[in-house]
């Protein structure tokens, strides 16, 4: 690129088919993999975790619900450390943390530890979740925002789905759900130094003081608590993310008992539908620009709850067609959610990302692991209940709140 071109983008933010915005999105793809194929790793072999330490679903799915907690907690820290050192630099101390710690959690005997040191993982993990959209809204230009953003989500389900897809198959055939984590850990550090490689300088970003930089975090936030289109959003987030994690957590217990009788292979195959995410979160962008964002908030919705619905009937052709569905029309929704928050934020960007993410690993967390008592109580009929109930109450209320508002 041109020293003029490198201005031109500096001023206006990086536009497709420079070659900042092409560095851009392969290290956002990368960095949707790093965090997302260890984050949830796990989750495919939750019912072997839980045979092998003599423990229930719901305590099993801690597995997850801990560095999505972590993740939650930490993320308005990370953005008040984006905001003094740069996003970039942020980003690239959490992802190093995490990439370590990803390494020597599957050898600690102790469960409660791994708990913990998953829970700092999350936290670690918060410095990049948080901030990617943020650092994608500054950096870019606004015409191509929805499809950078649109394209980050789709690292983070290729990542999701390699993550689980190895550690199911490397379970089974060695018997070592410790080993499975680890595999997939190393795939991570690959990805974080992919990430760290190609990811272009900052073009655009202004620190804050360090004196009274405190205060005007808190105003930002405050800013953003108190506009009612936000919180709708962050509602969303907590509801769409707390029921697709949910079915995916539990749904594999469904699947592994009769008369199903999955294997670990089996189970972690469920996760291709993955592939549906990457799609339907890259075509979203254009399907807003058709329709508008809370059209086809709505459609994703609807669309998650005909998924659910079909994953509680007894035939597997239904159970995968549910699966199917519930995964194109998550993704659907969140990538709209995130992009309309970074387009509603005139200021704070990083803060009202961070929010969003709150919201979105508060719900994982925290719906992720009651669904699993709904489940210890009464199966997957009653988990399925739950979280449709969930979606549609939620759902509404922020449709409601969002309707009219065209930002």
């Amino acid at each position: 690129m041109s020293r003029d071109d490198s201005k031109d983008d500096a001023q206006g933010g990086f536009t497709r088919g420079s070659q900042e915005f092409t560095r851009m999105l392969v290290a956002m793809f990368a960095a949707g993999v790093a965090t997302f194929a260890q984050l949830y790793s796990p989750q495919g072999i939750l019912p072997s975790i839980a045979s092998s330490l003599s423990i229930d679903a719901a305590s099993a799915a801690l597995m997850i619900s801990s560095s999505t907690l972590g993740l939650a907690v930490f993320a308005l820290v990370w953005a008040y450390i984006a905001d003094l050192w740069g996003k970039s630099r942020a980003m690239f101390v959490a992802v190093s943390l995490a990439t370590l710690l990803g390494l020597v959690i599957p050898w600690v005997p102790s469960l409660s530890v791994i708990l913990l040191l998953r829970f700092v993982q999350g936290a670690a993990l918060a410095g990049l979740a948080s901030i990617a959209v943020a650092f994608i809204a500054e950096e870019t230009n606004p015409l191509y925002v929805p499809t950078a953003t649109g394209l980050y989500v789709a690292g983070t389900t290729l990542g999701g789905l390699m993550g689980r897809l190895i550690a199911g198959p490397v379970s089974q055939l060695t018997g070592d759900w410790r080993l499975a984590l680890t595999t997939v850990s190393v795939l991570g550090a690959g990805a974080s130094l992919t990430f760290m490689l190609l990811l272009p300088r900052a073009r655009r970003f202004t620190p804050l003081p360090r004196q009274g930089s405190l205060t005007v975090l808190i105003s930002r936030i405050g800013t953003h608590l108190r506009n009612p289109g936000m919180l709708a959003l962050f509602l969303l987030a907590f509801t769409l993310m707390g029921t697709f994690v949910s079915v995916y957590n539990y749904v594999g217990f469904k699947l592994e008992a009769p008369p199903y009788l999955f294997s670990e292979i089996a189970i972690s195959l469920l996760f291709v539908a993955y592939l549906l995410g990457t799609v339907s979160s890259s075509v979203s962008g254009p399907l807003v620009q058709r329709w508008g964002r809370l059209t086809v908030l709505a459609l994703g919705a609807a669309l998650m709850v005909v998924g659910i619905l079909l994953t509680m009937c007894a035939p597997l052709a239904l159970v995968i067609t549910g699966i199917l569905l519930l995964t194109f029309g998550f993704f659907c929704s969140h990538s709209v959610a995130a992009s309309w928050v970074g387009a509603r934020a005139s200021t704070g960007k990083a803060q009202a990302t961070a929010l969003y993410n709150v919201a979105y690993y508060l719900g994982s967390a925290a719906v992720g692991w009651v669904s699993g008592l709904f489940y210890n109580a009464g199966g997957w009929q009653l988990t399925g209940l739950f979280v449709i109930s969930l979606l549609v109450l939620f759902g509404t209320a922020s449709g409601l709140v969002l309707r009219g508002r065209r930002a």
